[in-house]
């Protein structure tokens, strides 16, 4: 049980696993699921900052969806919350971007791996050593590359709904993640 509140979330009653806070469209599933819906790109931001704030060397996120669904907003808040001084942008055309953190130089690679195709393209890339390496990373377009992703990752599934609403539902898959989803359902919601 948790209350589901947040700088721009509120929700006056007490949110258990399985229920939905009405006031902010927030939905814990199970442990190791979380459902959301976000009504603006501000708002899709601000919760990647809060998910930012978390990340730990090693973690990895995959965002999957659609064109339009709202990947890059929320990497976009991951990276300020992460603490990079650079914007960070879609990586789709050059494939990795790096974003150092100036207060410690710890690394967050942004992944797009909708360009690739085939097994050298991802050697090409590089991909095993970025995956391997001691650094945050996001990955968009995940379901390209899911032989090389670790068991332990936070996935979102982010869903089109209307121009400015998209769902979101964020899952853990191991140790790690699972801790990651419940400091960030803390962090976002309170819960």
């Amino acid at each position: 049980m948790g209350q589901c509140s947040a700088s721009f979330l509120t929700c006056a009653r007490r949110t258990q696993v399985g229920e939905t806070c009405a006031t902010t469209n927030v939905a814990i599933l199970d442990a190791r699921t979380l459902d959301f819906v976000s009504t603006s790109v501000a708002q899709t931001e601000r919760l990647g900052i809060r998910l930012g704030e978390l990340l730990e060397p090693r973690d990895v996120v995959c965002l999957s969806g659609e064109l339009g669904a709202g990947k890059t907003a929320l990497a976009r808040g991951v990276g300020r919350g992460w603490g990079t001084a650079l914007r960070v942008t879609s990586p789709t055309y050059v494939m990795v971007n790096e974003y150092p953190r100036p207060g410690d130089g710890r690394i967050l690679y942004h992944v797009d791996c909708y360009r690739l195709e085939s097994a050298a393209e991802v050697a090409t890339v590089g991909l095993e050593d970025i995956l391997d390496a001691d650094a945050a990373i996001i990955v968009e377009w995940p379901e390209r590359i899911l032989d090389l992703l670790p068991a332990d990752r936070l996935w979102i599934a982010l869903t089109y709904d209307t121009p400015t609403r998209r769902r979101l539902r964020i899952s853990a898959a191991g140790p790690r993640s699972s801790v990651l989803l419940v400091d960030f359902r803390k962090n976002a919601f309170g819960v």
